[in-house]
């Protein structure tokens, strides 16, 4: 690159952090602000990796490709389906080669959909540009080269940077034990080029992260050390201390952990999202086995902290694993104008919206009930409720009896549709909903009030993956060619 072309990059980067790039100039991936990112074209086909792993169906995951343009004569059907190359890798979530982090940069091309592997370590690059309706394989990166360059494995999160280059967050080492370090790929080749953070610098637990440049800041969270969740969950594995309770705060030009924060009532700290606003020095963290929605911000002091700003209370029961059952918070996410936050109860079965106009009181807006397991009729008898009268009534959608709890979450950018999946992760499928092994997971639709709030279930919407060529299959987070809520990142 010449001194010239340097320096007007450098002038349009400067442009973008004033805020002063439009859509009209012919510049990168994504949208020049979250609220630019409202305005964008509706969603019209969604891929989600499907999962084989623990059904007893030998067969590779899978990235389907769902049509979900109302207008189209293949509304709510699979339309492809990209099968990986090896058996028992347990895709999980997803990310992309750049984004509105890249927006500036009118070189960038979001043309490749990064799939890491939470129990292989392998990490599938999809080429979704070529033909976005079939998408095909571009390349595939073992994991002894993960192993081997960076001592990391059990890969879950994927984010592209400002840099161009992709960040992967990682559960644990070769071995299964923790550690939460990040894989850095070549956002052009996608070699790996060793870890983000600085040798010897990785957390001791891992699972999602969130960056904020413009607060030279990035959060990271805790699930369990691979070892410990692989073949389902224990409940003396948390007497034990074996789960996470704890976020990271990270220097990002350093990369490295300037805090770690212990969650008050925060066991199993997962999904993590600052404000969309770059601006912003505040986000919240979903507590799955507490069931709490924690506000992190940073202080007068500089420093930063943590309160618990939402608790779903465990229901006494009998008939389950545990006397008292927890929500299970498992995804969260926030619109893209930082109104309303979302959050799935995979265990009790419902989906949540509030109100966070005031961060540190968020304000219960809509909720929906979408199977779960107190439904009347199952196994499990409620004692004791905190929140409900009675029980709620199975979910059938199109003649559909819908196993599992709502789980994977995803919103249309301009915040008027909610997408749901009912898969969290094969091995506590299998313990928690052994009818998703059978019967397979399905995707839903709510339609959301986005001036009042509210939620409601479209009932013309499903795609069941229990009919799926080769058997029931377990789909889980969705992602849009566009970029989505939970995949763009602006800076």
């Amino acid at each position: 690159m010449d001194e010239v072309e340097t320096e007007v990059r450098k002038f349009r980067d400067w442009l973008k952090v004033l805020g002063l790039v439009t859509t009209k100039c012919k510049c990168g991936p994504g949208y020049p602000t979250p609220k630019d990112a409202m305005k964008g074209p509706r969603e019209e086909i969604i891929y989600l990796p499907c999962i084989y792993r623990n059904t007893g169906i030998e067969a590779p995951d899978y990235l389907a490709t769902v049509d979900v343009n109302p207008k189209s004569p293949q509304y709510c059907q699979v339309i492809h389906r990209l099968p990986m190359q090896y058996l028992k890798d347990e895709l999980h979530h997803s990310g992309w080669n750049t984004c509105s982090s890249c927006f500036g940069d009118g070189t960038k091309l979001r043309d490749k959909l990064i799939l890491p592997c939470l129990i292989s370590s392998r990490v599938y690059v999809v080429d979704v540009g070529s033909d976005p309706r079939a998408p095909k394989l571009h390349k595939v990166i073992e994991p002894k080269e993960i192993h081997a360059k960076c001592d990391l494995g059990s890969l879950h999160t994927s984010h592209c940077l400002a840099s161009g280059e992709v960040m992967i967050s990682s559960l644990g080492d070769p071995e299964g034990n923790g550690k939460g370090g990040f894989v850095l790929l070549d956002g052009e080749t996608f070699e790996v080029k060793g870890t983000w953070e600085r040798p010897g610098g990785a957390a001791p637990l891992g699972y999602d992260f969130w960056y904020q440049p413009r607060h030279n800041v990035m959060i990271s969270t805790e699930w369990a050390a691979p070892k410990v969740l692989k073949d389902g969950f224990n409940p003396a594995h948390v007497t034990q201390g074996l789960y996470g309770s704890s976020v990271h705060v990270w220097d990002w030009e350093r990369h490295e952990i300037i805090q770690t924060l212990t969650l008050e009532d925060g066991l199993i700290p997962l999904e993590v999202r600052f404000l969309h606003d770059p601006d912003a020095s505040q986000g919240f963290v979903g507590c799955a086995l507490s069931s709490t929605i924690q506000h992190f911000y940073r202080n007068k002091e500089g420093t930063w902290s943590v309160e618990k700003v939402i608790q779903v209370p465990p229901k006494k029961v009998k008939g389950w694993m545990l006397p008292e059952m927890p929500g299970l918070i498992t995804d969260i996410l926030l619109s893209l104008d930082d109104r309303f936050l979302y959050f799935s109860n995979w265990v009790h079965g419902d989906v949540r919206q509030y109100d966070i106009s005031d961060p540190r009181k968020p304000r219960l807006t809509g909720q929906i009930f979408l199977g779960g397991s107190i439904v009347k009729g199952g196994p499990v008898q409620v004692l004791e409720d905190p929140e409900l009268n009675c029980q709620p009534e199975p979910l059938v959608v199109k003649g559909k009896r819908v196993p599992g709890g709502p789980q994977m979450i995803q919103l249309s950018l301009d915040g008027k549709r909610l997408y749901v999946t009912t898969s969290l992760y094969s091995a506590w499928d299998k313990q928690f909903y052994p009818d998703l092994i059978k019967e397979g997971s399905v995707m839903l639709q709510m339609d959301v009030d986005t001036e009042k709030g509210g939620l409601k279930l479209n009932p013309n919407f499903l795609v069941d993956f229990g009919k799926e060529p080769l058997g029931p299959a377990l789909a889980h987070e969705l992602r849009y060619p566009g970029g989505d809520c939970t995949s763009d990142i602006w800076i």
